[in-house]
């Protein structure tokens, strides 16, 4: 079982989220609440728990600034947000978790439950550096993303990325070395994390790199040929968009 605090200086969201998890008690005790996120490092180091839900917008210390103050402790993190998407992209890159305010009941069993299964992943520091570095930077690209699979954490370049197929609630990312890396994540999330990449949904199965194609050929969405010869079908209504970007 995960001991778990909660992190927010909104008591009622701390509320929201003991209920909530009050029906995962047997994979998860909430052990200790905090609203003032100092006191929470405290206990943090002294305690050492599994689990933080973790607020970002908080005074005094935000979620990140905690996580960088306890950084050494090896626990498991689920960020909390009402809404900041300079923020998101920063743990999405990071393949952190993540859960948007007023939080899902759904989403917040998925998480705890990936979690579960990946816990003790030796890489952990290497997502906060990922995470540090991605907030660091602005709104530079990041160049490399973290990919976290059934087997534990990648860390990849973007450029290696041929395209990425929806498999379900998971996605399999093609890579130009003909590896392939299933990820927990679904292919609206590289999209999003792509965004400022140059990459084109191009079907709702498929996310393609737009440097790596080497035909378009015409047809009621027609279809796209990659660098390694991979044939994939562009929809009908991503047809129009597509070729706009594709300055055609």
């Amino acid at each position: 079982m995960l001991q778990a605090i909660i992190v927010d200086d909104e008591k009622k969201c701390i509320t929201l989220l003991e209920k909530l998890l009050e029906q995962m008690q047997e994979q998860v005790k909430v052990v200790a609440t905090f609203t003032h996120p100092e006191d929470a490092v405290m206990y943090i180091k002294q305690h050492e728990p599994d689990l933080i839900f973790l607020d970002i917008e908080m005074p005094k210390l935000n979620g990140f600034e905690v996580v960088e103050a306890t950084r050494e402790i090896g626990y498991e993190v689920v960020f909390t947000t009402a809404f900041n998407q300079y923020a998101i992209n920063a743990i999405r890159v990071s393949a952190l978790d993540y859960l948007l305010k007023p939080i899902n009941k759904l989403e917040l069993f998925n998480a705890v439950n990936k979690l579960i299964t990946k816990r003790k992943n030796i890489q952990r520091q290497q997502q906060f550096d990922f995470l540090f570095n991605s907030l660091k930077s602005n709104n530079q690209l990041n160049n490399k993303i973290t990919i976290a699979t059934t087997e534990g954490v990648v860390f990849i370049d973007v450029s290696d990325i041929l395209y990425c197929e929806a498999s379900g609630s998971y996605t399999t990312l093609h890579l130009k070395n003909n590896d392939k890396l299933l990820s927990s994540k679904t292919l609206k999330d590289f999209e999003e994390m792509l965004e400022q990449h140059p990459f084109f949904r191009i079907h709702h199965s498929y996310l393609i790199s737009l440097n790596d194609i080497k035909r378009y050929i015409k047809g009621d969405g027609g279809t796209v040929v990659l660098s390694n010869k991979t044939e994939l079908p562009v929809s009908k209504r991503k047809k129009d968009d597509f070729l706009k970007k594709l300055k055609l």
